[in-house]
């Protein structure tokens, strides 16, 4: 056994679930909390620094963060899960051939992402949403962004990998560093050196240059179970192949929220103009983080899930999912109360804009009337995907945005005006969350037919 193999957490498979949770899924919820505010800085400073038009200029841009995003999870969020189930069973000269595929695929993919979107990044901005009013601010902020892509696409990744393999407090405190990092940034480039929008996106790049050096430390460590030696770095078409199917679901759920995002900003500039965009920067960013705390306890319930999953411990599988869910949903259901009670507090701290805080508060209130049942379909979809179930997980990621989402936008906004674009959110959240308790049913009933230990192939089927 190479060295440093006892180090890996085989109590996913025997520690009580809710212990596991707390120590999984809490830095996890941490550090997702602290990505959000991440991007929640962001908006602040450019809303209170630099004008209402910048904050939908910002908007403009969330398209594309959205896609990069996308390729990021193709990669990370395949190879968090593979290494988990590869931990259940015990293959960890395998997980060292992910964590190698791992940098390489990331490396690949954000520079030709980069490459790309510099080249055409005007038509794609305007394609997007921007205006004449708000090109400048868009396009300024995102080439920066995209400018340090690569190091981006890196440091998500492997810190996934990271937490995968056991150490999901340092995890956490990485992406807090990088908060608290660019929080101390932003003031800085944005009031003293005066760079208005580019000196936030400098502040992201800069603090997620330092975060990723610190995690490519850690898998330098040879005395870890996990680490870089020679030749894993080598491309395993095999492994990619593999990575990148389980990462196909999350995927497509981020390509489809660029094409909703997409849809979204032109049906905005139709019926608000652009501060109705800015209207939907705000809103996204302020349910983005109840958003964010739910994908935390998805990160927790992902290593669990897949251990004893891989380790044919079907009870623990059911148990980690119950919990998880409803902890997701007392989340989403703090976010209700945000928007049915106090929505202009809530939306008030990004700007002081008397017209787009009105516009954004009406937009919060009715895009989470229904929100508390939405933190049972975010954990639903990822437990498909911790599982390594990559049709059901994909069917359940795009079913909400492309089935649901995109035809309402179209008809609603018909008779409604921009109304209709936000009554579209709550309707499709609903009719996704019972296509999502319907397919969760049926895995459920399969589960239940089989004890811990069995070969799920006594089915005669595959989960």
């Amino acid at each position: 056994m190479a060295a440093g193999t006892n180090s890996i957490p085989t109590e996913l498979g025997t520690e009580k679930i809710g212990r596991l949770l707390k120590q999984y899924a809490l830095p996890a919820i941490i550090a997702q909390t602290a990505s959000s505010l991440y991007n929640m800085v962001d908006s602040i400073f450019i809303g209170q620094g630099v004008g209402p038009l910048a904050i939908s200029g910002l908007a403009v841009t969330f398209p594309l963060m959205n896609l990069s995003t996308a390729f990021g999870t193709l990669v990370g969020a395949g190879a968090a899960t593979m290494l988990s189930v590869l931990l259940g069973q015990k293959n960890y000269k395998a997980a060292n051939k992910v964590l190698g595929n791992v940098v390489t695929l990331n490396t690949i993919i954000g520079l030709v992402f980069m490459a790309v979107a510099l080249i055409f990044i005007d038509p794609i901005l305007y394609f997007f949403g921007a205006s004449e009013n708000t090109l400048p601010y868009a396009k300024e902020y995102i080439t920066i962004i995209l400018i340090g892509n690569v190091i981006t696409h890196l440091y998500f990744g492997l810190n996934a990998a990271m937490r995968s393999s056991g150490n999901p407090k340092k995890a956490m405190a990485l992406t807090i560093f990088t908060v608290v990092f660019n929080t101390i940034l932003d003031p800085i480039f944005i009031f003293v050196f005066d760079m208005g929008i580019k000196g936030a996106a400098w502040a992201t790049v800069i603090a997620q240059t330092v975060a990723m050096v610190v995690v490519l430390m850690h898998f330098n460590d040879r005395s870890r179970p996990f680490h870089f030696e020679k030749g894993i770095l080598r491309l395993d078409m095999r492994v990619a192949k593999d990575s990148l199917s389980i990462g196909m679901g999350p995927f497509l759920m981020n390509s489809a929220a660029c094409l909703v995002t997409l849809f979204i900003n032109q049906q905005l500039r139709k019926y608000s103009g652009d501060l109705g965009i800015g209207a939907y920067g705000i809103c996204n960013r302020f349910i983005f983080m109840f958003m964010m705390i739910c994908m935390g306890l998805n990160q927790g319930m992902q290593p669990i899930a897949g251990y004893n999953y891989g380790a044919r411990q079907y009870s623990r599988v059911k148990e980690v999912f119950w919990k998880t869910a409803r902890l997701g949903m007392v989340m989403t259901t703090i976010c209700f109360i945000f928007g049915m009670f106090f929505p202009r507090a809530a939306v008030g701290i990004f700007t002081h804009d008397e017209q787009l805080m009105e516009l954004s508060a009406r937009a919060l209130r009715i895009t989470t009337i229904i929100f508390p049942i939405v933190g049972f379909q975010m954990i639903a979809t990822n437990f498909f995907q911790s599982l390594g179930m990559v049709r059901k997980s994909i069917i359940l990621s795009l079913s909400r945005q492309i089935l649901f989402l995109l035809p309402l936008l179209y008809l609603l906004p018909l008779n409604y005006g921009a109304d209709g674009v936000w009554a579209s959110f709550p309707i499709s959240d609903g009719l996704a969350t019972i296509m999502t308790v319907f397919m969760l049913g049926r895995l459920f009933r399969k589960f239940n037919m089989l004890k811990d230990g069995d070969d799920p192939s006594i089915l005669g089927s595959n989960l």
